[in-house]
């Protein structure tokens, strides 16, 4: 009995197994061409022959895996080459889905990586003379150079009034990921007129053709345009409002009085130190034995914040105070009354656009070719599994075998070097460290940056020690920014006492205490007497 039901179990499972086989041979049949570069691809796509695609493409692994791609293999060049498709295929009927693999495996700083769907050749264009004159129905894929951030898509269509070939951009379209992961973009055109854009499967754009709103320009041109020919008639005052004519400046408003006066009220606060310097000379500093006083001039020790000043309201010659000064009132201007010539911003007068049409659908032009031709400052560009099917479920199956597989393994391997380099911190520490390094790098915390930045390389090492770290450098920066905001008498600059950092590890305790903080200054001496060079090198 139960040797029975194995049987059956295993005759269930082989017909599973082929229903999947028969169903997957059946959806791969849909595919109206499809490219793997498992083989070279010599013979079957055509470089361009053209002088100025100097660039070399390669039949290369993708890096660490077994899988080929058709790679871009040198930097600043142009690139161009295409491959054309056994049987035309045509937009207007039903859906249409267009999918590619790439990898910009190091980077892409300046440059496209993008698809371009040409039309047949009896438009003007030969495979060994493809360049981006060669005309094509839909651009498709990133772009990436200075401003230029996205994944473009791009259809030229013509107009059947006037005959031209436009191209129409989709507005707000994705930007490109900025890894060096293997991605699938994909565009589903819809019987709609919908076109979606997908990137690693995830719907990141919907739009339509039709939808002034999507296009720029929009396919369906506006039914009126200005008249190029209206011009504005010279007595046209667009000034809604005007100067006062009648207007005058009083007798009395003085345009010379200052913003600002003396407080001849201020009194010189009592125990005012006038004859103290802010800044006296380091008493602990010395002449470093290296000093040359021909070469470095005449030595001068560095300053410090006078101690006497320290208990003192205040050091130095005293002035008073200034005040904003009552009579002040600045420059006098008539005031604005309403324009009785106000006729309105001028406008040219809509007359019907000649090149105004109606449209249900887009006319596609058919594809019969694929082309890639791009120009890039960068290498390791890698294309793969470039698709075209009818079915959305078949080009997401070849999202789930072809791509997912790699792009794990990518990601995957990124996280473990991105976890070496933090030197083992992770999630939480690393966002807080990351952060923190960019608040030592704050201009205004001057001499403070070094001692930061070097509490913060010890810490990294202990992470144990990340909350008393954050303690420590907000100590620092809100003694800095109290001393640049109440500004007064100067305050000795703020140690990495947040006295004691103290957290436990494996059960022992580790303290970063008023002892190192000590250290600390006694360095900061050192440092001090053989820092700043009050003088030049004299000249020859």
């Amino acid at each position: 009995m139960e040797e029975s039901k194995n049987k059956i179990c295993a005759q269930y499972a082989l017909l599973l197994l082929a229903c999947c086989f028969f169903s997957q041979l059946y959806a791969s049949s849909d595919a109206k061409f499809y490219e793997s570069f498992n083989e070279a691809f010599d013979g079957r796509w055509i470089v361009s022959e053209k002088e100025e695609y100097s660039g070399v493409w390669k039949h290369a692994k993708s890096e660490g895996h077994d899988d080929y791609g058709l790679l871009v293999g040198e930097k600043a060049r142009k690139y161009a080459i295409v491959k054309e498709l056994d049987n035309v295929v045509d937009l207007k009927d039903g859906t249409v889905v267009l999918q590619y693999e790439v990898r910009l495996q190091d980077g892409l700083e300046c440059g496209g990586a993008y698809l371009k769907y040409l039309r047949p050749q009896e438009a003007g264009w030969t495979a060994k003379g493809f360049d981006n004159e060669s005309p094509y129905t839909i651009m498709f894929g990133p772009d990436k150079c200075g401003a230029t951030n996205k994944v473009h898509f791009i259809l030229k269509h013509k107009n059947p009034r006037s005959g031209e070939y436009i191209e129409h951009h989709l507005k707000f379209p994705p930007s490109v990921p900025a890894d060096k992961l293997t991605h699938v973009y994909t565009a589903v055109l819809k019987p709609d007129n919908d076109v979606l854009i997908l990137v690693d499967g995830e719907e990141k754009k919907k739009a339509n053709f039709l939808s002034n709103d999507d296009f720029e320009p929009p396919l369906i041109p506006a039914e009126t345009i200005p008249d190029p020919e209206d011009k504005k008639p010279e007595d046209w005052d667009e000034r809604a409002k005007i100067p006062d004519p009648d207007a005058k400046k009083p007798d009395d408003w003085d345009e010379d009085a200052p913003m600002e006066i003396e407080d001849e009220e201020a009194e010189k606060p009592e125990g005012w130190l006038d004859d103290e310097p802010e800044e006296v000379d380091d008493p602990e500093a010395t002449k470093p034995e290296d000093w040359d006083d021909e070469e470095d001039g005449e030595w001068e020790a560095p300053k410090i914040d006078n101690p006497k000043c320290e208990a003192a309201p205040g050091c130095g010659e005293w002035k008073r105070p200034m005040k904003r000064n009552p009579a002040y009132k600045g420059k006098w201007h008539a005031p604005l009354i309403d324009n009785p010539n106000y006729k309105g911003i001028w406008k040219p007068k809509d007359i019907p656009n000649p090149d105004h049409f109606e449209l249900d659908k887009p006319n596609f032009e058919p594809i019969a070719a694929i082309g890639i031709e791009i120009w890039t400052m960068q290498d390791g560009i890698l294309f793969d599994n470039i698709l075209i099917v009818s079915d959305e479920k078949v080009a997401e199956s070849f999202r789930k075998t072809a791509w997912k597989p790699k792009f794990d393994v990518e990601k995957e391997k990124q996280r473990s070097e991105e976890e070496e380099e933090s030197g083992g911190l992770k999630g939480f520490q690393k966002v807080v460290f990351d952060l923190l390094y960019k608040v030592a790098d704050i201009p205004f915390l001057g001499i403070h940056k070094v001692k930061v930045m070097e509490l913060l390389k010890k810490a990294e090492k202990q992470p144990n020690l990340t909350v008393g770290v954050i303690v420590s450098v907000v100590v620092v920066v809100f003694s800095v920014l109290l001393k640049l905001i109440f500004g007064g008498k100067k305050q000795q600059p703020a140690r990495a006492s947040a006295e004691t950092v103290t957290e436990k590890t494996d059960g022992a305790e580790t303290s970063t205490s008023n002892s190192q903080a000590t250290d600390e200054k006694e360095e900061q001496s050192e440092d001090a007497a053989a820092a700043p060079r009050r003088r030049t090198r004299r000249e020859n």
